[in-house]
Parts: structure tokens; sequence; C-alpha cells
């Protein structure tokens, strides 16, 4: 199946801006995200193919790359992680594998730096609101102590007799010349004659790492915070990748986030919404008081400014809406029961209806349909 263009997959032009693709990308995540789409397939291919789009689109290598060659400049090399970023393959890659399957070998050059990792860290809506610092632990390859990350026991490596040094070698193949990583010593240019124990000669072993993360406030689902160098590290004489730390937000037992702002539902008695009562409702920064006016039909919403969320991207905070619904009373005592039937009795005849609008309103939509049928 074709994939769709990545700029029609935001719903930006072509010349969209750095600021026009991360806001597309954000509605478009916010839209589709599974959390808030939950065993909805269709959503989730959606939201997969925005996220990919714009992980393509906001890295101007990787666009410029697209802008030229489209889907075919990455499917050669795969959607794999390696050192041109997380989940795509640079161009060293594409070309690599092209060639390889012609000469049998690579074009790429050297050895390039560790893998990218991924790690996804579920919060609270109020600890991703108001941020917070977490210890994590990864399991990773990390610098072999031992002998520093080369690979030799002594510290000594030899130049490679094979490229001379150079990590790389020229092979001719009729009319064509061609420059991969050398295959004896895989681009490091020196070989190594007395490998180190622990990691046999790898410069790297597989480790449980503690890291402390700052998650900063109002991160929402889908925000990666980005851990330079704490990636997997490299093969002998490169840098490490970087980690990259995705927020899954858990579901909120009373608020629901719409971006900045917060949604809940809030009962009330149906005294206190005939009557009408100030009550005391709930906010992430404590409970405060709300006006419910008199005749309140349940399902109004009402809104409290500057209530919501100050996200990272935004500089005043969203606002609370509070959704009231009338709860029936339940558990009566016969006072009760006696009380709620005589002020059931008063409502008699046709003036009864001026106190229920909707009752009302009901009633004429159902006669107007009777008489429909029968005419």
């Amino acid at each position: 199946m074709s994939k769709r263009d990545y700029y029609e997959a935001l719903g930006v032009e072509r010349n969209a801006s750095d600021d026009d693709l991360k806001k597309a990308y954000r509605r478009c995540a916010m839209k589709h995200h599974p959390d808030r789409n939950p065993g909805d397939h269709a959503a989730e291919a959606a939201f997969k193919e925005c996220k990919e789009a714009y992980e393509v689109l906001s890295d101007p290598a990787k666009r410029r790359v697209y802008d030229q060659h489209g889907h075919a400049a990455f499917e050669h090399g795969g959607m794999g992680g390696g050192g041109g970023g997380p989940g795509y393959a640079d161009m060293g890659d594409i070309f690599g594998d092209i060639f390889g399957n012609i000469f049998g070998g690579g074009a790429r050059g050297g050895p390039r730096r560790g893998a990218d990792i991924g790690y996804v860290m579920e919060l609270d809506l109020e600890e991703a609101v108001a941020g917070i610092d977490k210890r994590i632990e990864i399991p990773t390859l990390v610098s072999c102590q031992h002998c520093n990350g080369s690979g030799s026991e002594d510290g000594q490596m030899d130049k490679c007799e094979t490229c001379h040094g150079h990590g790389q070698v020229r092979m001719q193949r009729g009319i064509f010349q061609m420059q991969q990583t050398c295959p004896h010593c895989a681009g490091r240019g020196k070989i190594i004659k007395n490998p180190c124990k622990p990691c046999m000669g790898q410069g790297r072993l597989e480790e449980e790492k503690v890291l402390s993360v700052k998650i900063p406030a109002g991160v929402d689902n889908g925000d990666r915070v980005r851990l330079q160098g704490e990636g997997e590290a490299g093969p002998p004489g490169t840098p490490p990748g970087d980690l990259f730390v995705e927020v899954r937000v858990r579901q909120h037992e009373i608020f629901e986030r719409d971006g900045d702002d917060l949604h809940c539902e809030v009962p009330v008695r149906i005294s206190q919404a005939a009557l009408g009562d100030t009550i005391r409702v709930p906010t992430l920064g404590g409970e405060i008081e709300l006006r419910v006016p008199a005749e309140t039909q349940s399902g109004k919403v009402f809104r409290v400014r500057d209530r919501g969320v100050r996200s990272v991207r935004s500089r005043a905070p969203g606002d609370l809406y509070c959704k009231v619904f009338v709860e029936t009373p339940v558990n009566l005592t016969a006072e009760q029961r006696e009380l709620l039937e005589k002020f059931e009795g008063t409502f008699v005849g046709e003036g009864a209806r001026r106190h229920s609008p909707k009752a009302s309103t009901f009633l004429d939509g159902v006669k107007g349909f009777w008489d429909r049928m029968t005419s």
C-alpha cells in the first residue's frame, strides 16, 4: 500500500515553516492519539502516519532528501535505528544498501555513533502539569570501564594493514570505483592485538543504567525529552547515542485534558439546581467556589478562567470547564419521600408544563410526530 505524502498527512503546504509543522503535528497527534481513541485502529494508524511525517519534515537534512526523492529515499535504508536519527536511516544507509547489494559491500564511511534508545515514562496528570524529577533504570550498552571503551586490554592498538589506518578501502568493479568501510577493522583504522577480557574487545558492556530525568512542567502525551549522550555507547572511538524519554499521561479520575484546558463533571442535587447554590469544585491547585444559578439544567457547562494547564509551549494557562449534571436522590427516608410526593403533587394540569421546558418541548415533538403518522 503506497504511503500518503508527508505534507498531505500533516495538512500543510510544501513551503511550510518549522512552526507550521509543529502546530500541524500537535493538532494531528492530539486528535488521533491512541489514549484518546482506545480500540480505534484507524486513529492509531493516522497517529503513526503524522508522527512519521513530522520526524522526517522537522529534520532539515531529511526534509531536503524527501523533497527530492520522496518516500523512495527512505525505503532502502529501512526504518530501523542507527546513527541517522531515531527511526530513520541516513544517506549512508540508503546508498550503502543499494551499492552493497550490487558489489557486496556498503558505501558508508567509518564507524558512527552509538544507537539512540527510547523510554516510555508514565506520569499522573498532576506530575505532568507541575513537572517532576524522576529516576529511571534502562538496560543499555555502556562504555567498558576496564579498558575505557577502547576494547584493548593494554590500551595498545596497531594500525590496520588493510586500510593503512584510513578506515576505508577502495574497490574497483568494472568501470565503478567504490569506497567502503574496511571489513578488517570495521572502519576504526586500528586493530586490537590484545582484546579486553571483560568486554571481549568490543569496548561496551550490557548494563542497567540509572538516570535522573527532569520532566518540564506542562508536558502532554507524546512529548519527548532528549538526553544527549545517554543512549547506547558507540563502538570504540565513537560517541554514544541519545536517550529519548516519551511521556504517557495516565487517565485521571476527575479531569480530562484537552490541550491547555481541563474538563470535569460536577454532580448537584435537584434542589441545588432548582434554587441555585454555591458549590465547591476541585482544581489542580485546590478547591474553589462555583456559583450555580437557579433553574440550572443538567449538562450546563461553566467556564473557570486560568484554572487549566500551562503547557510547555504556551505562556498562559488554559481554562477549567465544569459540566453540571443533576443527580437523582437515592436511599430516601420516609419524610423525604413524603415531601417529594407533596412537591410532585403541585405539578398538575397545563400549568405544570411551564416548570419543565425540556419536557414540554419533548411532548410537543411527540404530538407532532403522532399527528404526522396518523394523517
